[in-house]
């Protein structure tokens, strides 16, 4: 089956093509139009179901954009204002109609005769938004939404200066890569006192939001908020009892692996003793990758690669550069992080990132490249909510992405060693990613079972679960001022509470994919394309199964998974 990326924003037929949101004012009636409406047929409840959703793509993408234009640039106080004014002015008032709405639509007398296949997930969702609705809520959720956007803010003005001139902290972390030790060192410790200077501004911020958070739990009748946000986040399929497993599997399977990969970094660099800023380092007279100088170099060549992967992925990509969906280097002011972001109505994405030249920008812009496959994927689908794929399949197209494109990366490096240290660098990175997942989701854990906690006691968990998921390889000796802080570098326990676990289960996920590739190339694609066109409409293991790949995180899954990539690994270090 051919697919095409030529994306087109749907007629209207509910809303007037010029309308655009100003106030809650001109979104009521519409509201109310829905509210109202008589439902005396199946074909009635279609089409007011189709209405919903046309409403519902146009409020998405307008909050949307408000996000990401305010993330290109923090300092900008119209923007966060535009942003702010639209989580505590629009937003609440849309809450209680959408409950009504919900409610409406599952007392219908006419959904029971809706497709069963084709609207499970859905209903499954609606039921659980019905649950989970409290108008007590409703001001706490939207002053939830702007305290997260504080960590943007706070964290965009991190500079440091390296030999007289001023870096953002993303830009800084290149001269991690370089031989001269001192200099890393010293980059090393200039990003970590930087970093410490603003701790307890974040350590308040994220008081704050566990506070609120916890009530809002509390008001929808859970004990904590990591229950309840299980619920939100709609993890049908597993369980807290499935992340502490997996938490174990990590420390028997993984860890060692890790330990294997920092001796041979440490015999390859010489070193007595590995420090953590000698991690990016290359040995003696080996100078750090340079696949690209400027974003439009790195977007250039990512089509390229893209391309030869698959046309139509490539085809994406240009057609998102056609519409200015692409925002790639760092700057002073700019928010942290990377993404992109759906947009609902118009369909072709946003890609955001901070690119500085580095091997890793080019797999988070690979990565996020395989997010906007998703959406082109996706938009066909008739209704928004089919769209709303769970974080667990959509890291998937993100992470197998990473892993099919190393078949083209000669496009970034027409060095045939360096290409290998590339994959090289990224084979690891699949490996090594797994103990930071495994310690941030265990602290997220703690933090919501255990939410009166104090300062001094977050710090000491914090360390003690660090420490449970790092190798004594790398010497820390001196270093723990930086350490006990090093959870505040991760946005999203300040943004996206609870979404982390979902790049553990989608890296195994996408490791399942990418064996399969190994095996059969067309196979593999097709089912990557087959899976990521379903949306949410299936159930996560069925979206897995129909990829081809198991959705299973237990030790013996795992195990079998790190066995691959070691072998791979090996088999490219022996050539």
């Amino acid at each position: 089956m051919s697919y095409s990326a030529a994306i087109e924003k749907p007629v209207r037929h509910f809303l007037p093509e010029n309308f655009t949101i100003s106030d809650w004012q001109s979104l009521e009636p519409y509201f109310n139009n829905l509210l109202q409406r008589e439902l005396i047929s199946v074909e009635a409840l279609e089409a007011w179901l189709k209405d919903s959703s046309e409403l519902e793509a146009v409020i998405s993408e307008d909050a949307c954009w408000r996000q990401i234009r305010m993330t290109c640039d923090t300092t900008d106080k119209e923007l966060e204002n535009a942003f702010v004014f639209f989580v505590t002015e629009i937003q609440p008032k849309i809450q209680p109609i959408a409950d009504l709405l919900n409610r409406k639509f599952i007392e219908c007398p006419f959904t029971a005769s809706l497709n069963k296949e084709k609207y499970f997930t859905y209903i499954r969702s609606i039921k659980k938004s019905i649950e989970l609705f409290r108008e007590e809520n409703i001001p706490l959720q939207s002053e939830l939404s702007v305290l997260g956007q504080q960590f943007g803010a706070i964290s965009g003005k991190m500079t440091i200066e390296v030999n007289g001139k001023e870096y953002t902290l993303q830009q800084a972390a290149k001269f991690l890569e370089q031989e001269d030790r001192g200099l890393r060192e010293s980059v090393y410790r200039k990003i970590n006192e930087r970093r410490l200077e603003d701790k307890q501004a974040l350590d308040d911020l994220f008081s704050t939001l566990v506070q609120k958070r916890h009530q809002v739990a509390l008001n929808a009748g859970f004990e904590n908020y990591r229950d309840y946000k299980f619920k939100e986040l709609g993890r049908f399929d597993y369980t807290k009892e499935s992340c502490f497993e997996f938490h174990r599997a990590v420390k028997e399977e993984v860890l060692p692996l890790v330990k294997l990969i920092y001796q041979r970094k440490q015999k390859s660099l010489k070193l007595e003793k590995l420090r953590p800023w000698d991690l990016e380092a290359q040995p003696s007279g080996v100078q750090p990758l340079k696949p690209f100088t400027t974003g439009a170099e790195l977007l250039s060549k990512t089509v390229q690669c893209f391309e030869k992967l698959n046309p139509f992925f490539a085809d994406c990509l240009r057609t998102m550069d056609k519409m200015k969906r692409f925002d790639l280097e760092s700057r002073i002011g700019k928010a942290p992080g990377g993404y992109n972001c759906p947009l609902a109505e118009t369909g072709a994405p946003f890609i955001f990132m901070n690119a500085a030249g580095q091997m890793s920008d080019v797999t988070t812009m690979v990565h996020e490249g395989g997010h906007a496959i998703h959406s082109f994927l996706a938009h066909p689908l008739e209704l928004s909510a089919f769209k709303e794929y769970p974080m667990e399949i959509a890291e998937v197209a993100s992470m197998a992405m990473e892993l099919f494109s190393m078949d083209h990366w000669e496009v970034f490096f027409e060095n045939a060693e360096d290409l290998k240290r590339a994959k090289e660098h990224q084979l690891e990175r699949v490996i090594t990613i797994f103990p930071w997942i495994a310690t941030i989701d265990k602290f997220q854990h703690w933090i919501y079972e255990n939410p009166q906690h104090s300062l001094d006691a977050r710090k000491v968990k914090w360390l003690e679960i660090l420490n449970e998921f790092s190798t004594d390889v790398i010497d820390f000796e001196g270093l723990t001022k930086y350490r006990e802080y090093g959870w505040q570098r991760q946005l999203h326990l300040f943004e996206v509470p609870f979404y982390y676990i979902e790049y553990g289960i989608a890296q195994l996920g996408a490791i399942g994919l990418w064996k399969r590739y190994k095996e059969n190339k067309q196979a593999a694609l097709e089912g990557y394309i087959a899976s990521l066109s379903k949306g949410g409409t299936l159930t996560l293991p069925e979206l897995y199964s129909t990829a081809g790949i198991e959705f299973n995180f237990s030790p013996a899954h795992i195990k079998q998974l790190m066995q691959f990539v070691k072998n791979e690994m090996d088999s490219l270090l022996n050539n």
